[in-house]
């Protein structure tokens, strides 16, 4: 039985998880020299769990594309353009940062910047290392989603949107719970949640999901080969008192923290407690790596050397800029 049928079949699975749009119907492989294919990239990529026992309760954001087929495809294909593009923007501008955009890496700390600059500076790393990371994950989905729908014939509806504007967020519970993608759930559950809550119950689950996802992020960068650092765990570690501190609130107030003061709250958590973890990636030459090919790269074909003729061949070094400003 294929993954789509038993997304059909067990309705009851899928509205809990909370989508209350038109639900997956069964798809037609292109063929039968596809279907294996068409299979196994259903079970390999249903993180989610949509459909699974596993993806009850997870959030499914509203689709807001079209489900007619060409339609779909046409706004997922453009939806794939923008993230590249946004992508591959960032990730230019992040490599002309002295030392940070090296695989030698650097902190996104810069020392011989005066204090506000120095710190409006490494916010604007960390928003545009966050942002990256938003636009990868989107494009990702976009070009597996629009090779499955058009190649396999998977049905638009099988693919709903992976992330729910998180910029909107004013929580730290919207945030993680719904906003922020889903992908790797179950995955933290497993590596320390579950442990957590044999120890201790559902606190216990809370904070071992938070250090399961701390130390799964953590073995990653690890892979850069410049040692453990225990700022990526610490940080992630630290949601689980920060989501703690809002059911406090809620408990003695009678309210969600929410609205405007919401929003300073979860970008307060977020952008300036979350530099650390930019910061820690950074120095260990995340900012390095090679996401888009600079032949296939319109900011490094064109937008750079136009800034660098405007500036008359001086270059582009952003900190020399700044620096030469204040």
């Amino acid at each position: 039985m294929r993954f789509d049928q038993v997304v059909a079949r067990n309705s009851d699975a899928v509205k809990s998880n909370g989508d209350g749009h038109p639900k997956p119907i069964p798809s037609d492989p292109a063929g039968p020299a596809l279907a294996w294919l068409y299979d196994a990239l259903e079970v390999i990529l249903s993180n989610r769990g949509l459909g699974w026992k596993f993806g009850v309760g997870v959030h499914v954001p509203h689709e807001e594309k079209s489900l007619e087929r060409g339609s779909f495809l046409f706004a997922t294909f453009i939806s794939f353009v923008k993230n590249y593009l946004i992508l591959d923007l960032l990730e230019s501008l992040i490599k002309l940062v002295p030392d940070v955009g090296t695989p030698q890496g650097g902190t996104i700390f810069k020392a011989e910047l005066p204090f506000l600059y120095r710190y409006a500076f490494s916010t604007a790393i960390h928003v545009a290392t966050t942002c990256c990371t938003l636009a990868a994950f989107q494009l990702s989905y976009d070009l597996i989603t629009i090779f499955a729908v058009l190649f396999l014939g998977s049905s638009p509806s099988s693919w709903p949107p992976v992330i729910d504007h998180p910029w909107q967020s004013d929580s730290l519970h919207v945030f993680w719970s719904k906003r922020w993608h889903q992908l790797l759930r179950e995955t933290f559950f497993v590596f320390g949640g579950f442990f957590g809550s044999i120890i201790a119950g559902n606190i216990g689950m809370l904070f071992g999901t938070f250090i399961g996802s701390g130390l799964f992020h953590e073995f990653g960068a690890y892979a850069l080969g410049r040692g453990f650092d225990i700022i990526i765990p610490l940080f992630f570690a630290l949601q689980a008192p920060l989501l703690l501190c809002e059911r406090v609130w809620r408990k003695y107030t009678g309210y969600r923290i929410g609205g405007l003061y919401g929003k300073l709250w979860f970008y307060f958590c977020l952008v300036i407690l979350g530099q650390p973890l930019s910061d820690s990636w950074h120095r260990r030459g995340l900012g390095g790596g090679l996401m888009v090919f600079p032949s296939l790269s319109p900011t490094r074909q064109f937008i750079i050397p136009s800034i660098r003729h405007a500036l008359g061949g001086t270059g582009t070094d952003i900190l020399e800029f700044i620096v030469g400003s204040t």
